[in-house]
């Protein structure tokens, strides 16, 4: 009772020092792994490397992230597999009902959350905020289908009769990206226990914090010590975490070459794998579009996240008649974009996430002034007025113009915020460009014509298609692409499919038929 009161008052502490945090002051000294119930540090910790994890928005160390070694990894894997044992003997009601929990604590810690996010991610704070929100609302949305999982009766001739059983699979390994940390994180967690699986979760070691913090809510929540374990590390991590031999599925969120390598491992072994990848959309406006909507539209599918997200739409393809007006409004609308802190309610744009990959982005930009394209604005590294943000890894929003579809920045995932405006003259000519593409994440159409807007739709290869949006993910309808930018489906009731394995039953009522 003592311990329990004390742990009560060092989560308080803890809460509210978090929730008066600015940018250039947090520094971690926990451990950053979890296993059976609490933070720990790698078992093999004295033989595994470090890595630094830095402050997008100052460039700061913010703690040094330990890797977990082979026998941490074993540990992790054995662990979630006895509490699998227990989980999994559950009611899918039963389930529900602690996942329930866990998507009320988090709305209840959705400001510290969010504070953390922030200052590992870079991301505004207002973005934060709503990835938490979508956090919540998945575990929520699965935790009501949990007690839904059920198999089919088949009457057969002579009394006989069939039936199926949707079963858990097991341990499931979830390795997630440094875009959207704790909202990756609870979008793998929540369906893998809804369905009475376990799982073991690698974050990104760019952005290791969060996924911590999922872990110690769903053991607040009530899940069995061990069901849901978190293993920090590098490549290395996840090369034994997909060969471990207690590893059933394997989900992943990252680059396509990552991803063909996991696909690979878990060939071995025969493992089911959920793949989402990256992607090159195409955005599609069309004349007769409401311009504003468009542009909207198409700042969203650029620059939300610094443009550092999977299924933006970086080719915007814009019809002859209106090109140059779209142009100059977009132009306006970007150069207005408020660039800084993080963490300042009125910041739009943050940090992007190290300063390789801001290299990496600024590079796509020289490449592409020197294939013919013009910059109309921002491709250039940004330094705040504010002296503890100079060493952030900013950069002004970029519009490139006069762009044809053999350039490398069309053609390429930049992941950064970057947007590449082409033209075209016919509904017929830019289906066909927009389709040629190895990737098939996303896709969008603006346009008055609902009947064109269907046509498109039905005609683009891609898994998420918008109408006169963009960049929306409700819980409910299922989110994946198609082609390289993946396998299977996050999110909606298809994706219990992918985290269950199905039984079927023959039951005689009669004698057996021998013919031999």
């Amino acid at each position: 009772m003592l311990q329990g009161l004390l742990n009560l008052r060092a989560c308080l502490h803890r809460s509210a020092a978090i929730r008066t945090l600015s940018t250039g002051t947090l520094m971690i000294k926990e451990p950053l792994n979890y296993r059976e119930g609490e933070r720990v540090h790698p078992s093999d910790a004295a033989t595994t490397k470090k890595v630094r994890v830095h402050e997008s928005a100052t460039g700061r160390v913010i703690c040094d992230l330990i890797c977990s070694g082979q026998h941490e990894v074993d540990l992790a894997a054995r662990s979630a597999q006895t509490a699998f044992q227990t989980w999994s003997q559950m009611s899918g009601l039963e389930r529900g009902r602690i996942l329930l929990e866990a998507a009320r604590i988090i709305r209840d810690q959705k400001e510290e959350i969010a504070v953390i996010e922030t200052i590992n991610n870079g991301k505004p704070v207002y973005e934060a905020r709503a990835d938490v929100d979508t956090a919540w609302q998945c575990i929520e949305y699965y935790a009501g289908l949990a007690g839904t999982l059920s198999g089919q009766h088949f009457q057969l001739p002579g009394g006989s009769f069939a039936y199926t059983r949707r079963e858990p699979l097991g341990v499931c390994v979830g390795i997630g990206a440094w875009n959207y940390p704790f909202q990756i994180a609870s979008w793998k967690a929540a369906p893998a226990l809804a369905c009475g699986n376990a799982m073991v979760f690698k974050p990104s070691p760019l952005t290791p914090v969060t996924a911590v913090m999922l872990a110690e809510i769903f053991t607040k929540a009530g899940i069995p010590k061990g069901l849901f374990n978190v293993v920090q590390g590098d490549a290395t991590t996840g090369e034994f975490l997909c060969n471990h031999p207690e590893v059933a599925k394997i989900s992943f969120t990252g680059s396509v070459p990552t991803g063909s390598k996991i696909m690979e491992m878990a060939s071995k072994g025969i493992k089911p794998v959920t793949l989402e990848l990256g992607g090159k959309s195409p955005v599609i406006i069309f004349s007769d579009c409401d311009m504003d909507n468009a542009v909207k539209g198409s700042l969203m599918a650029n620059f939300l996240s610094q443009g550092q997200v999977c299924n933006n739409g970086t080719r915007v393809f814009v019809q002859r008649e209106i090109h140059d007006r779209f142009l100059a409004e977009v132009v306006n609308r970007t150069k207005n974009i408020k660039i800084g802190d993080p963490l300042l309610e009125d910041t739009k744009m943050g940090a992007l996430i190290s300063q390789t990959h801001l290299d990496r982005v600024l590079g796509f930009v020289k490449q592409a002034k020197e294939q013919g394209a013009t910059v109309l604005c921002g491709g250039e590294k940004y330094v705040p007025e504010d002296l503890k943000l100079k060493n952030g890894y900013y950069m002004k929003p970029c519009i490139l113009a006069n762009c044809r579809d053999d350039m490398t920045c069309v053609k390429e995932e930049i992941f950064g915020p970057v947007m590449s405006v082409l033209v075209f003259d016919t509904e017929e000519e830019v289906l066909q460009r927009a389709n040629t593409t190895t990737f098939g994440l996303a896709a969008a159409v603006f346009t008055r014509d609902i009947s064109r807007a269907h046509r498109v739709v039905a005609s683009f290869q891609a898994g998420v298609c918008y109408i006169n949006n963009y960049n929306l993910t409700p819980m409910e309808v299922p989110f994946g692409g198609y082609k390289m930018s993946g396998i299977g489906r996050e999110n909606g009731q298809i994706t219990l499919e992918h985290y269950s394995q199905l039984k079927t039953v023959y039951v005689e009522m009669g004698n057996v038929e021998c013919t031999l």
